[in-house]
């Protein structure tokens, strides 16, 4: 029976996410602060989809409880297949820029607190091999935003390519215990985060078309980066590829 642990399981791609795996009866673990709103979550999982679903208390900040908190969703779990860490904070750019209060809160939550917690699941998977159970699953949310560093969300996107770096090397230190690593690059997505922002946009997904990708390179070995959805592929190709003479005069 494949179990999966949800990191920030409240989040509005991770709610999504957590639809498709119910529904293809895959146990869940949600973890995450809110967890009054992660217990109706549960109760919804189970009814709609008769699904085994269990809550949590997580908090990303708390770095020194971060490998008890693992080992109990382990122990109470009776073991995970996968994890999938699924938050993450976009302060805003100009705020960040002159307060490094501002700045530091996304640096710990989308970078630091992901190597202290997928370190942790690393060590579990590969002592999982050692008792003749190879393979295992970690997934990370970062973004395309990390691609390149642009004027209009750098702090943030710096963040995310610090954690896409992360993953990559992950990946490759977990390559020969059969443990996949995939890291999850959406672009703009509807959610909370991008309230101020046109809703009209084309470039805007879906939290369900999001999940729905990640849903599908869960477990398929060959999957190591999804843009998601794929067009963010091109985009982003294009403006990586723009010279830095030129991609410096852009309002990007």
């Amino acid at each position: 029976m494949m179990r999966v642990l949800i990191l920030g399981a409240s989040s509005t791609i991770a709610q999504a996410t957590a639809k498709r795996l119910a529904a293809r009866k895959i146990d869940l673990v949600l973890a995450g602060r809110r967890t009054e709103q992660l217990e109706t979550m549960k109760q919804d999982l189970e009814i709609r989809y008769q699904a085994a679903v269990s809550v949590k208390y997580f908090d990303a900040l708390d770095f020194d409880r971060h490998e008890a908190f693992f080992n109990e969703a382990v122990k109470e779990s009776g073991g995970l297949s996968a994890v999938l860490l699924m938050y993450g904070a976009m302060g805003d750019q100009q705020e960040a820029e002159h307060s490094f209060a501002v700045a530091r809160q996304m640096i710990d939550v989308n970078y630091t607190s992901a190597v202290s917690l997928l370190n942790i699941a690393a060590n579990y998977f590969e002592g999982q091999q050692k008792r003749r159970k190879r393979g295992g699953f970690i997934g990370a949310v970062s973004s395309v935003a990390g691609d390149r560093g642009r004027k209009s969300n750098y702090i943030y996107g710096s963040t995310k390519a610090g954690l896409s770096a992360y993953m990559q090397g992950l990946r490759n230190r977990l390559h020969k215990s059969g443990v996949q690593v995939l890291t999850i690059k959406p672009g703009t997505v509807d959610t909370k985060m991008i309230e101020q922002t046109a809703d009209d946009s084309p470039l805007i997904a879906s939290a369900d078309k999001v999940a729905r990708d990640i849903d599908r390179a869960l477990g398929k070995r060959g999957r190591n980066v999804v843009y998601t959805p794929w067009f963010w592929l091109v985009i982003m190709l294009v403006v990586k590829l723009l010279p830095e003479s030129l991609f410096k005069r852009t309002d990007l």
